[in-house]
């Protein structure tokens, strides 16, 4: 993505001419590209309500970039197998946020211009508050769905000592519903195995003969069962701690285990529905026809699940909410700056990155008219010059606004 600087300046006929000038030198010279920043004639109200709107439209900015920036964030993280193509479901009114924003337009029909500017505001804050609290609600949802199911995984991914033998076990390994045998599951180092077997048998009394089979093996040992007498259990278990085998806390449970994968089955299911990857390529497959041999036909391409899908319907309504609060601060800056009646121009710059330096004072020196005191400090930041704070915030002689697209990186 890219950094952006709205900005304008006075539309009449001298300013006008230099506003040209300035577009000449800069693309001329590859300091910038450039595009002509389309606001309509919205209804200007008094001073005192322009001076308010300022600064609830700079709170309203920031609290809608912060939520424009989560939503990013969020679909970047629930596309955590796809993540090359996040930048690909980061659209407004369905082209990239470039092209929204250099051939920007008003919407007439969301934000009508001819009701007060206040009017406009609140709706704008209303939509972007509302989009917040539905993706908290989201976000939760999911969390919890993706919070349990990593719980259940990581039973999947220890070793033979600690991990779920839901996917290893089966009913065939074990004497079951028998008053007087038990067959318990024994893990052995690798390196002990020739031991084990030579002596399982004789751990202690009434092992069953020839009842060991290894079912399950990782990087450090394998799993093995053993049969033998209820009664002397505790025994063997001692005596197999003794020679470094261990014995697994775990008894047969067909309904129990079902259960457990049925949950973790379920979790990765409600996932999924949350989120099924966009299948990049058509892909192909062997449909059943009835007496027609050889004909591919392609699979439907799987659809996106609905957390998916409301992130990116909203991140487009924010990001073009985001940008009408930006039109809107241009419009009242600009009114506020240069005076009534309403006439001036906006302009779009995308700066080279390796020339934003030298495009600030190329403006600064085009537009040092506008405000002569705040230019000479800004051409000379060691100037003292009483009253003019600047410090705290950008100040430029023609009105100034950041649209920074890095942050949705």
């Amino acid at each position: 993505m890219s950094e952006f600087w709205l900005i304008s300046a006075p539309g009449d006929k001298t300013n006008l001419q230099a506003w040209e000038r300035m577009n000449t030198v800069t693309l001329k010279s590859n300091l910038s590209s450039n595009s002509k920043f389309h606001i309509p004639d919205l209804k200007v109200g008094t001073l005192d309500a322009l001076v308010g709107l300022s600064d609830e439209l700079g709170k309203l900015d920031s609290f809608a970039e912060s939520v424009i920036k989560k939503i990013a964030q969020y679909i970047g993280e629930v596309m955590e197998d796809s993540k090359d193509k996040v930048q690909e479901n980061l659209l407004a009114n369905g082209v990239d946020l470039i092209s929204y924003l250099t051939r920007f337009e008003w919407d007439m029909a969301k934000y009508p211009i001819k009701q007060p500017l206040k009017n406009i505001l609140e709706a704008l804050s209303k939509q972007m508050t509302q989009i917040e609290t539905d993706l908290k609600t989201r976000s939760a949802a999911y969390n919890n769905i993706k919070g349990n199911l990593q719980n259940l995984e990581k039973k999947t991914v220890g070793n033979l000592l600690t991990r779920t033998l839901a996917d290893i076990v089966h009913k065939e390994d074990f004497v079951l519903n028998s008053e007087y045998l038990i067959t318990l599951l024994v893990v052995v180092p690798k390196s002990s195995y020739i031991q084990w077997q030579k002596t399982y048998e004789s751990l202690s009394d009434m092992v069953v003969p020839r009842s060991t089979k290894m079912i399950a093996e990782d990087a450090e040992g394998g799993l093995f069962t053993v049969t033998l007498f209820r009664k002397v259990m505790e025994d063997f278990k001692a005596k197999a701690r003794e020679n470094r085998f261990m014995v697994r806390e775990f008894y047969f449970d067909e309904k129990e285990l079902k259960c457990e994968k049925e949950e973790l089955m379920k979790l990765a299911s409600d996932k999924k529905q949350q989120y099924q990857p966009v299948v990049g390529s058509m892909v192909l497959a062997m449909e059943q026809l009835q007496g027609v041999k050889g004909i591919m036909v392609p699979l439907r391409l799987s659809s996106q699940g609905p957390l998916l899908r409301w992130l990116k319907v909203n991140f487009s309504e924010a990001f073009v909410a985001w940008i009408h609060v930006k039109a809107l601060r241009v419009f009242v800056e600009s009114v506020l700056r240069y005076g009534l009646p309403v006439n001036f121009q906006a302009m779009l710059l995308q700066p080279n990155r390796k020339s934003i330096k030298r495009l600030r004072d190329v403006l600064n020196v085009v537009f040092k008219h506008l405000d002569e005191v705040a230019a000479a400090s800004i051409m000379d930041p060691g100037m003292d010059i009483p009253g003019l704070q600047l410090s705290n915030q950008e100040y430029y002689p023609y009105v100034y606004f950041k649209i920074d697209l890095s942050l949705l990186d």
